[in-house]
């Protein structure tokens, strides 16, 4: 795209005008940042319409993809770069005094997800819209995101994500498509005039979800897709006679609890009323989402749905949008006055589920007393798909009832969504090759007999405009020269890049941008942190949501024990480390938690220790997010993808490292399995316990973590200071939990149950070896310049034409 500077910079001061009654020259940066936003947004809006207009002239199927999250970070500088228009704005910005990198930093990350499912989802809208593709996302529209984190005295303090506080210039308001979403209530048979007979909700409590559409804009190109986020409001909610009496709280109480459904990303399930906060938050989405398809199919098509599962494909990501399934068989039965047959197969061919996990306990399951309270009219259909299911078990496995036990969608006073999901979906996919494998012939093997022709895998990637071409520029320049710029948009050419790894000129040209972007990093760290630490060091970095499966313990342990290695002798000749954490942990979670007290509890006590004349520096980074991850991933020298062995089901952090140019150290799980044989395991550090080792472990039983500690002394040593005072000498059992869940197990678990003491003479062996690898700094260049060459593979936009080839049959649309 093409922009007139002279306008465009006229429009800004237009824009200031409008919005906030000011001229340039007493303008915030804030202000700057909004105006700036609505000047590229009139850009936006006419291919956003032509996109509209295209997908409806020529009855294209399009692809809608709903999520609990969508982690979408900053959109300005996002937005600018797929325009190809950032210099010049900047350029603009320069003119009227401003520097662009200050004004980009007002914008907030938008509080819309959490972790890797998330920033998928993200990436995955990138993609689409980049390849031309008919898709768009659906999810709810968070007033604050999960919380604002901040390191208060080593602990992890929640404060609210007020993100929307200045409100959100790209996102459009549109109050005429809001949808009513009933909760509880009572469901009744009533016939019609023509005799027929259809369920009604009575009595149930109504609420008014309001969509606000926000712009995807496709790389380079016309295409401006959707994303569609509900906020929930209730109609008459404030009740003038209470606020007349001086019942004030009471007069905003209904309003108030409304509003809660789309108040916070993940509130709190512990208790019961956390739990029911986040099941209507799912259903709130997912009715409001699958009306509008419906409606929007009805505009084009009238009441044939003949073409329904032709024109619209439904993915669902994760479990939480998975009540989407009897959603849409509800509106065809009660709505439409479809028969069950006709409404179930257009339901299954129109919908298609992802499963992202691995462990159990995240499979998502509903209590049915809570379940069919509130949505009593979707439970009568979820029994009725279960009797049917179960009829369809008892006839392909007669007699086999622990089978048909275990594959009850309704089973043990649970209702289970995966099972339900898998039941109701014509794809079931996983998102990584050794995640599909485990799935297929581990956690839902008996699905994968029953249903071998609906496994498929997907695996994951990135978008490398965020996370190349926008976060680490200088790489793209150098990228731009050397092989030209198709990789924006075709991530396989980076294996071009192959050819340069003995051009000694590119290879100090690399050096030299890793270093500067660890200069930049330095200085953040410096500045949020007041730690000082050496770019010359190597950054070993672990990024990610804090979980015990993703092992942050470990990579800890292995500190500790390298701290002591210097105290015993601070002559030691170590290559300095710098041990950089950036982690959320659930607010409920309480052993993460202590993990990340642990973190700076060590860090407090490693910096501020002159003995060992700064070998080593601990960093945690707090309120991890999309923005921060930008400055980090460029700068990393080491990935730590330490999972337990058939734990993760792909990571995509893993990803954004490879692609610039940091060396993983890992487990083989998830995609770092395809990592190492895309990049070669020559170039990686790999340690520990495979998936099916683990497997076997599990199945006998006869792991005991004392073994561990026993033949190991400085593992004991290490295991002994979480309890002897040597980080808490003020309260020796802060972190005693950590040491039992170790050694003893807590809450009905085995000890050490991801297999951290295991896996740690393993572990550190790989670290020492990263420390001998670095020495010769050309040599290391040389593989991290062969990961990046080597990450094509793991582009979103690969993963995305699988979906629309595969499983969504959707085709790339010229907008015109």
């Amino acid at each position: 795209m093409n922009i007139n500077r002279g306008e465009f910079k006229e429009n800004i001061k237009l824009k200031l005008k409008e919005q906030f009654g000011k001229t340039i020259s007493c303008a915030t940066k804030q202000e700057i940042f909004d105006a700036v936003s609505r000047a590229a947004m009139d850009y936006v809006l006419d291919n956003w319409l032509d996109t509209k207009k295209t997908y409806a002239e020529e009855e294209v199927k399009q692809a809608y993809y709903l999520s609990a999250e969508f982690l979408m970070g900053r959109a300005l500088s996002n937005n600018l770069v797929n325009m190809l228009i950032e210099e010049d704005v900047a350029e603009v910005l320069n003119e009227l005094g401003f520097n662009y990198n200050e004004v980009e930093d007002t914008e907030p990350d938008a509080g819309l997800g959490n972790g890797g499912l998330g920033r998928l989802a993200a990436c995955f809208l990138d993609s689409l819209a980049s390849l031309k593709l008919p898709g768009h996302g659906y999810g709810i529209r968070y007033r604050y995101g999960m919380f604002e984190q901040k390191i208060i005295d080593g602990y992890q303090v929640e404060f609210p994500d007020n993100w929307l506080k200045n409100g959100d210039p790209w996102s459009v308001k549109r109050k005429d498509e809001s949808i009513e979403i009933k909760f509880g209530g009572k469901v009744t048979l009533v016939r019609e005039e023509n005799g027929r007979e259809r369920f009604k909700r009575v009595d149930a409590e109504v609420i008014t979800a309001v969509p606000y559409d926000m712009p995807i804009v496709g790389y380079n190109n016309k295409t401006v897709n959707t994303l569609r986020l509900w906020e929930a409001e209730a109609e008459d909610g404030f009740d003038l006679q209470l606020f007349n009496d001086q019942e004030y709280i009471k007069a905003m109480s209904k309003e108030s609890i409304t509003e809660d459904i789309s108040r916070v990303l993940y509130p709190n399930d512990s208790g019961p009323s956390g739990k029911a906060l986040r099941l209507k938050q799912q259903y709130f989405f997912v009715s409001a989402s699958v009306q509008d398809i419906v409606r929007n199919y009805k505009k084009k098509y009238g009441n044939d749905f003949s073409k329904f599962a032709e024109k619209v494909a439904m993915q669902l990501n994760d479990t939480h949008p998975v009540v989407a399934i009897p959603e849409l068989m509800r509106i065809f039965l009660d709505w439409e006055g479809l028969n069950w047959d006709t409404a179930w197969d257009i339901t299954t061919k129109a919908c298609a589920y992802t499963n992202h996990t691995i462990l159990a306990e995240a499979l998502e399951k509903w209590p049915i007393d809570l379940f069919s309270g509130l949505l009593p009219r979707i439970y009568q259909i979820v029994e009725e798909i279960n009797r049917r299911f179960l009829a369809e078990l008892n006839e392909k496995y007669p007699g086999d009832w622990a089978r048909t036990h275990r594959m009850g969608i309704i089973a043990d006073g649970m209702v289970k969504m995966a099972w339900l999901a898998i039941v109701g979906s014509h794809s079931v996919n996983g998102v990584a090759a050794l995640h599909t494998e485990i799935l297929k012939n581990q956690e839902l093997k008996d699905w994968y007999e029953l249903y071998p022709e609906k496994f498929n895998n997907k695996t994951n990637g990135v978008t490398q405009r965020r996370w190349l071409l926008k976060s680490n520029k200088e790489l793209a320049k150098l990228l731009n020269e050397k092989i030209g710029t198709d990789w924006a948009i075709n991530l396989s050419e980076l294996k071009k890049f192959e050819k340069f790894i003995d051009d000694e000129e590119v290879v100090n040209r690399f050096m030299k941008i890793k270093y500067e972007n660890k200069v930049k990093l330095a200085e953040y760290i410096k500045e949020h942190n007041n730690i000082d630490v050496d770019p010359n060091s190597i950054f070993d970095v672990q990024v990610k949501r804090l979980h015990e499966y993703k092992r942050q313990l470990l990579d800890v342990l292995n500190i500790m024990a390298l701290y002591n290695r210097l105290k015993e002798n601070p002559d030691l000749d170590i290559y300095p480390r710098t041990f950089i954490f950036g982690a959320k942990a659930a607010s409920g979670y309480r052993r993460a938690k202590l993990v990340i007290k642990l973190i700076n509890s060590i860090a407090n006590k490693i910096n501020n220790d002159q003995s060992i004349k700064g070998k080593i520096k601990v960093v945690f980074i707090e309120n991890y997010r999309v923005s921060v991850a930008e400055k980090i991933f460029p700068a990393s020298d080491v990935s730590e993808q330490i999972s337990t062995a058939g734990k993760e089901a792909s990571g995509t952090g893993n990803m954004k490292f490879m692609i610039n140019g940091a060396l993983t150290i890992g487990t083989l799980d998830g995609a770092n399995v395809e990592i190492v044989e895309e990049a070669g395991e020559e170039n990686a550090f790999i340690f520990g316990l495979k998936a099916d080792e683990v497997l076997e472990l599990n199945k006998t039983n006869s792991y005991n973590p004392w073994d561990e500690y026993n033949r190991n002394l400085e593992l004991k040593k290490v295991i002994d200071q979480l309890v002897d005072g040597t980080y808490s000498p003020d309260n020796r059992e802060i972190f005693r939990e950590l040491y039992d869940s170790l050694m003893y197990g807590v809450e009905g678990n085995r000890p050490d149950q991801y297999y951290v003491l295991r896996d740690f003479a393993s572990y550190a062996e790989a670290q020492r070896k990263i420390g001998a690898t670095y020495r010769d700094k050309i040599d290391w260049a040389k593989k991290a310049m062969i990961n990046v060459a080597n990450g094509g593979k793991f582009s979103s936009d690969r993963t995305i034409q699988q979906y629309a080839d595969e499983i969504w049959e959707i085709k790339a649309t010229e907008v015109k």
